[in-house]
């Protein structure tokens, strides 16, 4: 489980393609700290399992399933990415809650500047955008933030100077892909409501119902 605060922005050091999957090796600094074999670390979002380490790099196997729904398969060598640990039981919740399962793929359409802060507009299909609110939350490259504003074809978030400061997320221009992960509560409140062969039918609210059970 992460929070969507990034910790650091790290490097891809190291790049090696299979068939179908991509091994990458990605440097940095504070998350070295008490970074130990088989711990998950989200970079750019995407929860990865740390597999090697090496001095102040880790190695993670990305299979063809991660790699079809996210934009980890545009990294290359020298690229940046965001950077959070899972978060610790006693941590503070600073952000909202995220698994590092990323639903799909955004695209930048459009950067501008407002005072202190930049707008950034994100399009993606209809299969993100029914569970994305206005004032709702939602995970952009791991970065946990706010819907401004939302139409039919994408919605907005304004970026403060600290999340630009400590991500890689101003790096990217429009154009450039981002991974999204929706509210976890939405998906999960859907999936409860959904009707399915084996439920019972639901019983007409009349007021005979009413009546028999006491009302």
């Amino acid at each position: 489980m992460f929070t969507g605060i990034i910790e650091e922005i790290g490097t891809i050091h190291g790049l090696a393609r299979g068939p179908r999957s991509v091994k990458l090796t990605i440097s940095g600094g504070l998350i070295f700290s008490d970074l130990k074999l088989g711990d998950s670390v989200a970079v750019d979002g995407v929860c990865l399992t740390v597999a090697a380490i090496d001095g102040l790099t880790f190695t993670a196997d990305v299979m063809p399933e991660t790699l079809d729904r996210s934009a980890l398969g545009a990294l290359r060598p020298g690229s940046q990415v965001n950077l959070e640990r899972a978060m610790a039981a006693d941590g503070r919740f600073g952000g909202h809650m995220a698994s590092g399962h990323i639903d799909g793929i955004g695209r930048i359409a459009d950067q501008r500047r407002d005072d202190n802060a930049v707008w950034l507009r994100i399009e993606t299909d209809t299969r993100i955008l029914r569970y994305v609110i206005e004032k709702g939350s939602i995970a952009i490259d791991g970065i946990s933030l706010t819907v401004a504003k939302l139409d039919d074809s994408g919605f907005s978030v304004s970026i403060i100077p600290h999340t630009a400061q400590e991500t890689a997320l101003l790096q990217k221009k429009p154009g450039d892909q981002v991974n999204l992960e929706n509210d976890l509560v939405a998906k999960y409140v859907e999936r409860l409501l959904a009707p399915r062969e084996t439920d019972a039918p639901t019983p007409k609210l009349t007021y005979e119902f009413l009546a028999e059970h006491g009302f």
